[in-house]
């Protein structure tokens, strides 16, 4: 991996991991178009700059992270149906969903239910005066529904931004806490992968790593900023069919890669 490929794929991170779209999903689409999908650092790569998006929402909302201890209650009740089910099934996940086929089915499905569920969203009105305020049987909830993004191309964000709004949060609330809730659940993934990475690191990884960091740290700024904004006026369609059109464009291309191909992601 190159300067410009690691420069791209933290673009990606960054500009998709907290959008409804899944940024794990656009990661392995984007790495194996590069052509580096199989190199073992390019993996490393991909958990490691995660914590630049993390640092974005950390800076952004530190101020919530301060206001109260209530919020770092439920966003512990939040994360144990995660923290459980991504031990358990790790190796599974890993070793039979991560794979570009896998990744634009997921995309496509998770197309249809955002656009399907999309007028719902919108006039939900919140039980809560703010997201801290949500009880502790709705935040385990939600929890359970953000085990489903373990699926790649099945959103973290998406996931737990519907939970929110069907426990109670209004979109707004729900996308707020879907960023607060990204803070634990993605370190805890980040760093239980890079245990598990065998990949060497040297002095020009270290370099591709930095670059990695600020461009995640930077994109995902600039990403939850415009989020936040387009979330209080419209809902989450549009979001749908761009799953479904990237997800039926990448099908195409797989399709055209030939036959072994496909079969190589099954």
């Amino acid at each position: 991996m190159d300067i410009v490929q690691a420069v791209i794929l933290s673009i990606v991170e960054g500009a998709t991991e907290f959008l409804p779209v899944s940024s794990t999903g656009h990661m392995i689409l984007a790495s194996y178009m590069m052509k580096i999908h199989d190199q073992a650092f390019v993996k490393t790569f991909t958990i490691a700059i995660q914590l630049g998006a993390i640092a974005a929402i950390v800076m952004l909302y530190y101020r919530r992270f301060l206001q109260s201890r209530q919020i770092y209650i439920k966003l512990g009740i939040a994360f144990i149906p995660t923290a459980i089910v991504g031990f358990l099934a790790y190796k599974t996940i890993k070793t039979y969903l991560f794979n570009p086929l896998g990744v634009s089915l997921a995309l496509v499905a998770g197309g249809i239910v955002l656009i399907a569920i999309d007028k719902q969203v919108v006039a939900r009105e919140s039980r809560y005066a703010a997201p801290e305020d949500i009880s502790y049987k709705n935040a385990f909830f939600i929890g359970l529904i953000q085990c489903l993004s373990m699926i790649p191309g099945v959103s973290r964000a998406a996931a737990t931004i519907i939970g929110g709004v069907f426990n109670g949060l209004d979109k707004k609330q729900a996308t707020e806490f879907s960023f607060l809730l990204a803070v634990p659940t993605m370190l805890a993934a980040t760093g239980y992968d890079l245990l598990k990475t065998d990949a060497v690191v040297g002095s020009a990884e270290i370099m591709l790593l930095a670059c990695g960091f600020i461009g995640a740290f930077l994109s995902a700024w600039v990403a939850v900023m415009l989020f936040v904004r387009f979330v209080q006026n419209h809902g989450f369609k549009v979001f749908g069919y761009y799953r479904i059109v990237i997800g039926i464009v990448f099908l195409l291309y797989l399709t055209m890669s030939g036959p072994a191909s496909l079969l190589k992601n099954l």
